[in-house]
């Protein structure tokens, strides 16, 4: 019985979830609920799209994003764990960890009372990630698929020892012109300005963008929004466990030189991620979690 068979026999729910393979060993869960679809890649327990009933798509996927195994992907809602940007000692190591691109396991998929679907996975990890992190840990991820979106990524610390993680979900979030948007609720937060050399400064109004975006803020709320005045919409997102976000575009230049973007791409996304990144690492004790959450959902201007 293939991998397919097996995750099909396992998991389906008749006429809310099935699988398919996007590419040769790139497994997909797809959802449709009453409340909205969306794609989940095995690879990375990575969110490909999400879209609510009667809405344009919260996420943004690039048209250009190949799906492969031990790839990462342009879109969706990549994992970073256990280390955000680069590791701190081994430059070779892969940015971001290597979670979003290794092998996780589908443990769970329920159909809540409500209409919502929800799927717990499992990292795996191959050879080279546990090389690279050989900490006794575990990490999990609960995806919920209703009219709102939900990402809880769970660390469990298994050894005698206290670990250190940094952690983002790198949230592409569909929107209709970037240059017309702006993110709200991080005013008077500090930041880490990655585009001016790592320099530090206060953001004095909401984040507007005309250029290069590369920003890790420190100390942030609980909420913040993408207002979007193209598709008369808001994008509410929720945090908890986090208090840092990053707000990332690399606008036309690097846009043209990432090569996987499509034309114009980086006008219809911006990232947003909650994160624990900078001097926003978690420490966990012996035995113990810690949990990252963020909530997304639509409202109108």
């Amino acid at each position: 019985m293939s991998s397919l068979e097996q995750l099909k026999q396992q998991h389906a729910i008749d006429g809310i979830l099935d699988f398919s393979e996007a590419s040769p060993g790139y497994l997909v869960a797809e959802i449709s609920n009453p409340h909205a679809t969306a794609r989940i890649a095995l690879q990375g327990a990575h969110l490909l799209t999400f879209q609510p009933s009667g809405e344009q798509p919260l996420i943004w996927l690039s048209p250009e994003a190949k799906l492969a195994e031990g790839k990462s992907v342009r879109g969706g809602v990549p994992v970073c764990w256990p280390w955000f940007g680069p590791h701190a000692e081994q430059k070779s190591w892969p940015g971001h960890g290597f979670a979003r691109t290794v092998p996780w396991r589908l443990e769970r998929a329920s159909q809540l009372d409500d209409g919502r679907t929800e799927l717990e996975f499992v990292l795996l990890g191959n050879e080279a990630s546990r090389e690279q992190w050989p900490h006794a840990s575990e990490l999990r991820q609960h995806i919920t698929i209703g009219k709102t979106l939900r990402h809880e990524l769970i660390t469990s610390n298994l050894s005698d020892q206290p670990i250190t993680i940094g952690q983002a979900l790198h949230t592409y979030f569909q929107v209709g012109d970037l240059r017309q948007c702006h993110v709200a609720g991080l005013e008077g937060c500090d930041y880490i300005d990655k585009v001016a050399g790592m320099a530090r400064a206060s953001q004095q109004g909401p984040v507007r963008f005309a250029g290069e975006v590369d920003r890790i803020y420190l100390d942030t709320p609980a909420r913040c929004e993408i207002v979007d005045p193209a598709l008369n919409r808001r994008i509410v997102i929720e945090a908890q466990g986090s208090h840092s976000t990053v707000v990332w575009t690399p606008w036309a230049e690097k846009a043209t030189q990432m090569g996987d973007l499509g034309p114009d791409g980086y006008l219809n996304m911006v990232c947003v991620e909650t994160a624990n990144a900078a001097e926003d690492v978690v420490s966990i004790a012996p035995g113990a979690q810690h949990r990252l959450i963020a909530d997304y959902r639509l409202a109108q201007l």
